[in-house]
């Protein structure tokens, strides 16, 4: 079980990186994009290293995560070829 948190943080990682070297390219809806994995990355590590940040915390920063993701993929969706 383990492993696979480590992968998953390592992923959202990725994903994370990814989103804003886009953002720097002239994309910066993806900083959105960034906004939310960064989120799954702290939630992810914080569950590795056994914080105790449950409750109100999490559910504010997903609830801001999701928000973010949803203007991110509503800016993707504005920039597709036509």
């Amino acid at each position: 079980m383990r492993s696979m948190l480590i992968i998953s943080i390592i992923l959202e990682a990725a994903v994370t990186a990814i989103a804003i070297l886009a953002a720097r390219e002239g994309r910066p809806y993806m900083y959105g994009l960034a906004f939310t994995f960064g989120a799954y990355v702290l939630y992810d590590l914080a569950r590795f290293l056994r914080w105790d940040v449950e409750g109100p915390v999490l559910s504010g920063l997903f609830l801001i995560a999701t928000a973010s993701a949803l203007v991110s993929v509503w800016g993707l969706y504005k920039d597709r070829p036509r």
